[in-house]
């Protein structure tokens, strides 16, 4: 038995001016709790899911299906989706986005211009699928491979 069952009895009960009916002050909290979250969320963040939405809807309609999860391992392991992130600060040469490419360019690029650099880059690379994709599986299995993530 609970120390807690022998002990403690808790209960509740709506306050005595209440006279909303339960469905109606549900609403109203719903409401309120998404007004609440939506001003609390940083513009920042608001701006970091939207570049990870474009970049997930062009793999999503550029790729197969095989290549898209490849594709979205890769860029989960590189930079956790953080299409900001830098790499290898305490290197010679910094790597900048979600892909975690060396050149300078991407420093401050969005998502998309991210997206079709590495895309062309994949294919040059790596090669081409039969569908005429980028072979993001071969690229995620370099880096398997490597040990670098």
């Amino acid at each position: 038995m609970n120390l807690f069952d022998r002990h403690v009895t808790l209960s509740a009960r709506a306050h005595q001016g209440l006279k909303a009916s339960p469905k109606g002050l549900a609403r109203l909290v719903a409401l309120a709790i998404g007004i609440s979250l939506s001003i609390a969320m940083p513009l920042d963040a608001q701006a970091s899911n939207k570049q990870i939405q474009w970049a997930k809807q062009l793999a999503k309609e550029q790729l197969t299906d095989k290549q898209e999860l490849c594709h979205h391992e890769i860029v989960f392991r590189e930079s956790t989706w953080n299409y900001r992130a830098i790499g290898n600060k305490g290197g010679t040469k910094q790597t900048y986005g979600l892909y975690q490419m060396k050149s300078d360019s991407l420093k401050h690029a969005n998502s998309i211009k991210q997206f079709w650099m590495y895309y062309h880059y994949v294919g040059y690379r790596y090669g081409w699928t039969e569908y005429e994709d980028p072979n993001y599986c071969k690229a995620l299995n370099h880096l398997r491979t490597k040990g670098w993530q």
